[in-house]
This record gives structure tokens, sequence and C-alpha cells, in this order.
């Protein structure tokens, strides 16, 4: 098996705002898994606030590269437990290489990834889209330039309940809010009494990740159901977000990839959490994955791909909400860069 990695800088349509950043462009890494005539395809972004870089991920993963590639026919779950002592302190890297792996695995196997799991897709949900933080009018025109049935908006500003309300005003559209981290316990629990009248459907990460006392005190006062983002990591953090908040947002890039992904909202739903997966402005390679764990959902945001200028990969399709796969095995992905070159090994990308 030979392990190639491309780095691309991915441009956004517009620029994108959330309450502790602004980001125009997004770096990201695609990892190729090659093993005759098949090949498997896996993604992680860089990310300033888990502190990752593109580098790092290309330097920890060339380091253990003699183990990658001495691999041939293992189980997911049996690379996945070889792979992560050494890569447990960047765990971008090991999920792009468990999704890389995954999608071989399948494409050996004949099959798409859902179906080597035996997941029964007919009644996935839907995706949200979401609208970054702008003045009034420019998220409106955002909401109104792609009519969808969910939204997800950003907030984290002074006026966050009059964003909504105006938003209200031009669509019957389902809204999800985000604050990423950027309330307090207060503000949050009287949010949550105007939000729920203004028709939104929950809370994502209103206050700092780790906030203990703060997420119980609100979870047991929301009128709203409170999902976990930054605060539910990896595995062990679906435990401590139980009695905390009312579901766990997962995210591939920040648990290590579909392996540890479905354990973890298999363990959520145990404990009688709702359940969502989300993205990071992935392209085509790592939203397709996602795809897949569609029917462990209750909700999800893949919109990642769409809010590109221009995507790398074709995959899964996106329409008004609706996943569509490609026809192809694995994951269904297929790169295709722009220039049909690449970058290899991180050349002409930068980590900001």
């Amino acid at each position: 098996m030979q392990l190639i990695l491309r780095s691309f800088k991915l441009k956004l349509k517009h620029t994108f705002t959330i309450s502790r950043e602004s980001y125009n462009s997004q770096p990201t890494l695609i990892v190729e898994l090659k093993e005759g005539e098949f090949s498997g395809f896996g993604e992680a972004t860089s990310n300033p606030y888990y502190g990752i870089k593109i580098s790092k991920m290309i330097a920890d993963l060339e380091a253990v590269q003699s183990i990658i590639e001495s691999t041939s026919d293992e189980a997911p779950e049996m690379f996945w437990s070889k792979m992560y002592p050494h890569l447990k302190e960047n765990m971008f890297a090991l999920c792009a290489l468990d999704l890389a792996y995954n999608d071989l695995y399948a494409r050996k196997k004949g099959k798409k990834l859902y179906e080597l799991w035996s997941y029964d897709v007919s009644n996935n949900p839907l995706s949200d889209y979401t609208i970054g933080i702008d003045s009034i009018e420019k998220m409106i025109a955002k909401m109104l330039a792609l009519p969808w049935p969910i939204y997800k908006i950003k907030l984290g500003t002074k006026e966050d309940i009059k964003i909504i309300t105006e938003l209200r005003k031009h669509t019957d559209a389902i809204f999800r809010v985000d604050a990423n981290c950027g309330w307090t316990v207060d503000e949050t629990i009287n949010n949550a009494i105007e939000l729920k009248k203004l028709g939104v459907e929950f809370i994502e990460q209103p206050m700092k990740a780790d906030d203990w006392d703060a997420h119980k005190k609100v979870y047991q006062n929301s009128a709203l159901p409170i999902i976990a983002d930054e605060s539910c990591q990896i595995e062990a953090d679906v435990a401590k977000c139980h009695h905390h908040f009312h579901g766990v947002n997962v995210k591939l890039v920040k648990c290590g990839g579909l392996t540890s992904a479905r354990r973890m909202l298999m363990q959520a739903k145990g404990l009688g959490m709702k359940t969502m997966v989300g993205c990071m402005t992935e392209s085509s390679v790592g939203i397709s994955a996602i795809a897949h764990l569609l029917p462990l959902l209750d909700y999800v945001d893949m919109d990642g791909a769409i809010l590109l200028a221009e995507d790398i990969a074709t995959g899964i399709t996106l329409k008004k909400g609706v996943i569509h796969y490609s026809e192809l095995n694995g994951t269904g992905v297929i790169l295709t860069p722009p220039d049909d070159s690449g970058l290899s090994k991180g050349e002409g990308v930068t980590d900001e």
C-alpha cells in the first residue's frame, strides 16, 4: 500500500465568520492510500483553535509511513487501533488516514461504505446550510440566495436576537444557532427563551468548552436543547457531556475519523442523547465520508463543500438538504483538483 499526501488551499465563496475568527480560504490535507487498482481518500483541514497545521499532519504521517504501507487487509477497526498510539497527539492526521483506509477497504470489497456497515439510508436526515456572521442585510441576502429547509446561523454578537428576528421575516425554514463558545450562562438561558419563540430548533455550543459547571446549569434551565461541539472532541468526552448537554456534534477530524466517530455516536445514542455530525469546511472528500454516517444521526451539518468557490473532488451531492450518494464504491470520491496537479507535501500552502 502506498501513502500519498497532497495539500490544497480551498477558496471560499464568501468570507466566513464565526464568534472567534474570520477566513477566506481553508488549507486542507488529502491522504490517498493506493493499493493496485484501488485508491482510498481521506481529508483533514488545518484549524487554529485546535492548533493543527498542515505541516504537522504531514510530518506525523510521514513518521509512520512504513507502518502504514506495510498494512494490507486488516479491518479498519484494527488499523485504527494500530495507528492510534502513533497519532493520538494528532487526531486530525489520524482522521485523514482513517477516512482513506475505510474508503480503500470498502472499494476493495466492492461496496459503498454504508453497505459494508449494513446501514439503511432510506430515512437520512437533511443537512442544514450555514450562514456565517455578517451584517444582517448580508446574512439575509445569503439566505435568500440559496433557499434551504434548514439553516444553521452563526451567532456570538451583540445583536443575536435581532439577527434571528430579521432572518425569520424572510423564511419558514428550521433555524439552528451556533454561538461557538461566545455566550455566558445568563445570555444562553435568556436567549433560549427568545430563540424558541422564533422557531429555533437547538443551540450549539453556547459557552466555553471546559466550563462544565456552566454547561450543567444551562442544561438544567434552557428552553431549548443544547448540543456540544467544542466540548465533545474524543470518545471519552461523550460520557462527560451526558447530563451537561442534550446531544453531541461529533466532528471526524477531532475524534480521529469514521472508526471512532461510529463508536461515539453509538455511545451517545445509548445514553439517550441526540446525535449530530458536523463539518469543518472540507472538500467533497471529507463531506462524502460524513454521508455514510447519516443513518446514525438526528442532525447533520455537511455543507462544507458547497461553501467553497471551487471543489477539489466529486462525491456526494447536496440539493436543498437532501444528500445523494455517488455511484462509486467506498465513500464515492474522485479527486479532481482544478489544475489537475495537486500540491505535494504542502508545497505552496500556508498553515494560517
